[in-house]
């Protein structure tokens, strides 16, 4: 079974135009895109700011791994392998020879429009560069090269290596070729892929935002305890988290960031963070990643 499962990661990198990946960001998203791929034979290039944020990251991945070890889910082989695989490096001209370049770095316009700017010069004329914004427009991300053709979103979601998800967003300049690499890249990680054009929030978001905004009013306004509200939607909807276990879990810091975003694009008041979304996070309650969000992590 486990040599059936090898070959079969091994089979899907040859049967792709990609082969060689390189990640620019080690954080949570970044990290699980490294993991991922690795595991399922990629050789992968990451790539951190700083050997910091590269030991940091390395660890997360390391100890997820060791997880999956411990559940029956990958062999000790399996966890050595994809680690074998992953190549760290703090310097972008390690990414010259790579098919893709997916960037999960800070959500931030210009600091993604620079990193673009840098590693087209550097990267071959046919490799595929992907952003996995969450937020912001791939068209305007894209601009910063001249490969608009081969730009494209590859949004992930967190976390990575368990989520099936992957939404691949186009903008009116990617090529039909690029999208059919991209498309058959992430279902060679046996991800389902949904397509959406590039608009603020894609399809998820755009869905999702407006869900988590009412929820956090709906306790805002005192309709029910937090406890209440997330005990009927798990239980009168199926869902598996409540909204403000959802949005502890996404991380309240994050979901304002995509919120401002989106509102300031669509202006349109669903979209617009009530104002204790506004308050916690400015007291710093950014949910699970700080131990407390509308939930007490501490202990």
């Amino acid at each position: 079974m486990v040599m059936a499962e090898t070959l079969e990661k091994e089979s899907v990198v040859n049967a792709t135009k990609i082969k060689k990946v390189g990640v620019a960001g080690c954080g949570l998203m970044g990290g699980g895109i490294v993991e991922t791929a690795a595991s399922f034979g990629y050789p992968v290039v990451v790539r951190e700011v700083s050997e910091a944020f590269l030991d940091k990251g390395m660890a997360r991945i390391e100890k997820s791994l060791n997880r999956a070890v411990e559940k029956g889910k990958r062999t000790s082989e399996q966890k050595d392998a994809a680690l074998a695989n992953i190549t760290r490096t703090t310097n972008l001209d390690e990414f010259a020879d790579c098919d893709l370049v997916v960037e999960a770095i800070i959500e931030n316009l210009e600091t993604k429009k620079e990193f673009y700017t840098a590693i087209d010069k550097i990267c071959k004329p046919e490799t595929i560069f992907a952003s996995n914004t969450s937020s912001l427009s791939i068209t305007e991300v894209g601009a910063a090269t001249q490969r608009r053709d081969k730009f494209c979103g590859l949004h992930f979601f967190n976390p990575v290596p368990i989520m099936k998800l992957v939404e691949v967003v186009r903008t009116m300049d990617t090529s039909e070729e690029t999208y059919q690499d991209v498309k058959a890249f992430a279902e060679s990680l046996k991800k389902i892929v949904v397509t959406a054009k590039d608009s603020p929030g894609f399809v998820v978001n755009l869905l999702l935002v407006p869900y988590l905004l009412d929820a956090v009013r709906a306790l805002e306004k005192g309709i029910a305890t937090k406890e209440d509200i997330d005990a009927g939607m798990k239980l009168g909807c199926g869902h598996p988290m409540g909204p403000l276990e959802l949005l502890d879990f996404v991380g309240l810091d994050t979901t304002y960031y995509i919120a401002e975003i989106m509102f300031n694009e669509f202006k349109d008041s669903r979209y617009a963070a009530p104002p204790l979304l506004k308050q916690m996070v400015s007291a710093g309650y950014h949910g699970r990643k700080a131990g407390r969000g509308f939930y007490d992590y501490s202990r």
